[in-house]
This record gives structure tokens, C-alpha cells and sequence, in this order.
């Protein structure tokens, strides 16, 4: 994995929390430990499939 790529993104994150801070309203995210974890959770479980080299190609199933 690239760190810039990483850095530029926890940077861009950051700055968006900020500013929604900043601007007084709610961030449009997970707000408490649970939604995060649900979130890696997700990123944790493509992964996996992803590494098994397992599925199944829905989007050429429907003709698209």
C-alpha cells in the first residue's frame, strides 16, 4: 500500500471532520466505536473473499 496515498487520505479525512466540527453539524458517519468497527468489518470481509479468490460475478449475471 502506498502511505502517501494513506497519509493523503487520513489527511483529507481529518480536514473533513474539522470542518464539519467547525460548521457545527453532523458528520455523515458511523458517530461511536460500533459503526467503525462495522466499517473495517466490511473492508475485513472483502478482503478476505478477495484473498480466497472466491465469488461470484453478479454484475456480468445480469448482463451489465
Amino acid at each position: 500500500m502506498d502511505t502517501v496515498i494513506v497519509m493523503l487520505a487520513l489527511a483529507t479525512g481529518f480536514a473533513t471532520g474539522a470542518l464539519f466540527s467547525f460548521l457545527q453539524i453532523p458528520i455523515p458517519a458511523p458517530p461511536n466505536l460500533a459503526g467503525i468497527a462495522g466499517i473495517v468489518g466490511i473492508y475485513v470481509g472483502f478482503k478476505l473473499i478477495e484473498q480466497l479468490d472466491v465469488g461470484y460475478n453478479l454484475l456480468s449475471a445480469l448482463g451489465l
